[in-house]
């Protein structure tokens, strides 16, 4: 199957998003406008008979100094990546890159390895010799993805430094999700352990009330966040961020981003933020304040989001980056902690995954960023 490689427009690769049954929101052509501080590019790869069928979004960001770039491809590009012919794909990519001016090319493969149901994960939490999610039996395996990664590396790219310890690629190698597709509401629902029930149960009597936002209330959204961020350690995102985020992905889908609030007594003691590409939600930023925890709103916003998933038709409710410690005196531990709770699975990807098309500027930049 020959396939050729060209520059696309946006109307052409959101349409082209549009017609899958889902894909990563880091490849929706608006992403491009979140993330300004980018030059960036939409690829097309057509058949021969002139048909899309592959898109990528690239962003360009430039060394210092020089008219070098990196070229970075978050989660994508969406390619059918177990195409025998894998190569076909890709070297054509990385030809126009290199054109493009990139020294090194950073992308993401959304081809998922291995899966771990709640109960695995359990046995693995109450183990005291495991103490990380690798070392636990994995419910599901994907055979077709150690193809994947071989043929990539056959090619010459370079898995992602930290081997997929979690954390150390710029998107999380490990997800925590709920799958939707083939369950009723009430199948969910039980699914989730005790706790979670019992939560659920203790903010609706509570009173807890949650509610969506708009485009308004980010500033409310961003009080909530600031409080999060002082009280888990995290450097915050600014408001301009998340209201660049709201415009530019709603401008695109008037149901790509939403707001929600868990509301108590009249005030937001719990804010999220959620992303929607066909049938993928994904639960993306959280927010919560200091006080009121006892009413359990982020139990109560979660449940919520998830209804609205459903209702929606998604085949995926996404819970984003989890560590792989099963470790309790880890201080990633209370996240997956929190996320087992709705009787999800873990999911690793194949993590990202690097093509230095300059060697010698590839090493410059390694060194850069691990000194930052």
């Amino acid at each position: 199957m020959s396939l050729t490689l060209r520059t696309i427009s946006r109307e052409q690769h959101l349409a082209y998003i549009q017609s899958l049954p889902a894909a990563s929101h880091m490849q929706v052509p608006a992403w491009a406008d979140v993330k300004s501080e980018w030059r960036s590019e939409n690829l097309g790869w057509f058949d021969a008979t002139g048909q899309l069928v592959g898109a990528g979004l690239v962003l360009y960001r430039q060394l210092p100094k020089i008219k070098r770039y990196l070229a970075y491809l978050p989660e994508g590009p969406v390619i059918n990546w177990y195409a025998p012919n894998l190569e076909d794909w890709l070297r054509p990519m990385l030809a126009h890159l290199k054109q493009q001016g990139a020294f090194s090319v950073k992308m993401g493969p959304p081809v998922i390895i291995r899966r771990w149901d709640s109960a695995a994960i359990k046995s693995g939490i109450q183990n005291p010799d495991v103490k990380r999610l690798r070392d636990v039996e994995a419910t599901f395996i994907e055979p077709r993805a150690f193809e994947v990664a071989e043929r990539l590396r056959r090619m010459g790219w370079q898995q992602g430094e930290d081997g997929g310890a979690g954390f150390g690629d710029v998107q999380p190698r490990y997800v925590f999700q709920v799958p939707l597709e083939n369950r009723s509401l009430e199948d969910v629902h039980k699914g989730f352990n005790q706790l979670w029930r019992r939560n659920i149960k203790k903010a609706e009597k509570a009173g807890v009330e949650v509610v969506q936002g708009g485009y308004e209330h980010l500033a409310e959204w961003q009080r909530l966040y600031e409080i999060t961020a002082e009280r888990d350690h995290f450097r915050p995102r600014p408001l301009s961020y998340f209201q660049r985020m709201w415009t530019a992905l709603n401008t695109e889908d008037p149901n790509r981003m939403r707001l929600y609030f868990a509301m108590h007594e009249n005030e937001a003691v719990a804010a999220a933020t959620m992303l929607i590409v066909g049938g993928h939600v994904w639960y993306s930023y959280g927010a919560s304040a200091n006080h009121k925890r006892e009413v359990r709103p982020s139990n109560a916003m979660q449940w919520r989001m998830l209804r609205d998933s459903y209702a929606l038709g998604a085949t995926v409710y996404d819970l984003r980056g989890i560590s792989d410690s099963l470790d309790e005196t880890d201080h990633l531990f209370g996240l997956i902690q929190f996320k087992v709770g709705t009787g999800g699975q873990a999911a690793e990807y194949l993590g990202e995954w690097d093509f230095p098309l300059n060697k010698l500027l590839h090493k410059a930049l390694d060194i850069y960023m691990s000194r930052r």
